[in-house]
């Protein structure tokens, strides 16, 4: 492995881990559909819920990073969409696209029939089951001249940062208790499970990504120092979140360990601070890992775009008959498989990408 990157930062760790999580909380969706014993079920849950902060930290990072390579340059708003345009738009088109087309069985909530449900499926993330996720991220990537606009706010004045951070939290559990009351097995539960996929149900993750990077040696020397709370906290949430879980009942619903409730956002924001002292402690002794990260980190998103593609073909092939039969093997190998199979496609595309493109441009010149 290469020596220390300097470009790495925190935002890189969080997500690879998110992309490394999400991956297997859809494989273990899988796994616990092919009805294993109780106990095989509650295990399952316990991993499920340990897992349960991949879309907060992808957030908190991609603010983390973005806030840190941009918010003190003269890019511009046109320049940045430019570039996110070509790196994250032009991927999520075309595996949407992919998904609707040769694996329309892999859509959620209902199927299209025409060309206006076909549209309306490609928008609101129904293509496949994780693209919910990427429409939310996206509408971070456009909205990000809000967190430009707080991040100078805030910079240098500290009582401004706690007087966003007290009034966005204070949004973000007004909405939690709304959506876990009106929607999450609520009465509009149908009517309104788009918002799932809306920015504000996220909205305190990026807040605190942009802010924890304008405050970043503040933030780590205090996550450093209360490295011990955050172990308790880590505790408590976490067995309040299994509780709720098993208080369902079985056989198991995964479904019933949504991002939307006040504990679980707790637990993400508990974990997402425990990633970041990890990582600044590998930053900061220049660890060769920063190299691993960094790269990975580049090309977390694309892989994330494929890795459903990729798990469906494991799953359909062998992984569904052979997780059948060993329940622990079987989840293990269809997640080794699909997290391999997604980053390699996300590195093999980028690189026949840069191969043809000079020669296509010569030949739309010519």
């Amino acid at each position: 492995m290469q020596s220390y990157d300097p470009d790495a930062d925190v935002g890189d760790y969080l997500k690879v881990f998110a992309l490394s999580t999400v991956i297997l909380q859809n494989v273990l969706v899988l796994g616990i559909s092919v009805t294993p014993s109780i106990n095989y079920q509650n295990g399952i849950g316990f991993a499920y819920d340990a897992i349960k902060f991949s879309a907060p930290a992808f957030i908190f990072g991609i603010l983390y990073s973005t806030i840190r390579t941009t918010i003190n340059t003269n890019i511009g708003y046109r320049r940045y969409m430019h570039n996110c345009w070509g790196l994250l738009f032009v991927p999520s088109i075309w595996w949407a696209l992919i998904y609707l087309t040769i694996m329309p069985n892999l859509q959620q909530v209902q199927h299209y029939h025409n060309a206006l449900t076909f549209c309306w499926q490609f928008i609101n993330g129904n293509a496949a089951p994780h693209l919910w996720y990427n429409v939310m991220m996206l509408q971070f990537i456009i909205l990000t001249p809000i967190f430009w606009m707080i991040g100078h706010w805030c910079d240098h004045h500290p009582r401004r940062a706690w007087f966003i951070i007290a009034i966005t939290l204070a949004f973000e559990l007004l909405w939690l208790l709304m959506y876990d009351t009106l929607v999450f097995h609520g009465p509009y539960s149908k009517q309104w499970y788009l918002l799932d996929r809306v920015f504000l149900s996220f909205l305190i993750y990026g807040v605190l990504g942009t802010l924890a990077w304008q405050y970043h040696e503040n933030v780590f020397r205090a996550l450093k120092k209360y490295w011990w709370v955050l172990i308790i906290l880590f505790i408590i949430t976490f067995a309040w979140n299994n509780r709720q879980l098993f208080s369902y009942g079985h056989p198991l619903v995964l479904a019933n360990a949504p991002y939307y409730k006040p504990m679980m956002l707790f637990y993400d924001l508990v974990v997402i601070g425990l990633i970041f002292v990890f990582a600044r402690w590998q930053i900061d002794r220049h660890s060769s890992a920063t190299h691993f990260f960094h790269l990975f980190a580049t090309f977390a998103h694309r892989a994330f775009l494929s890795s459903s593609f990729w798990m469906a073909i494991v799953w359909w092939s062998f992984g569904k008959t052979f997780t059948a039969e060993h329940h622990v093997w079987g989840i293990l190998i269809v997640y080794l498989l699909t997290w391999l199979m997604s980053f390699a496609s996300a590195f093999g595309n980028h690189a026949v990408w840069h191969t043809i493109r000079p020669k296509l441009v010569q030949l739309i010149k010519r």
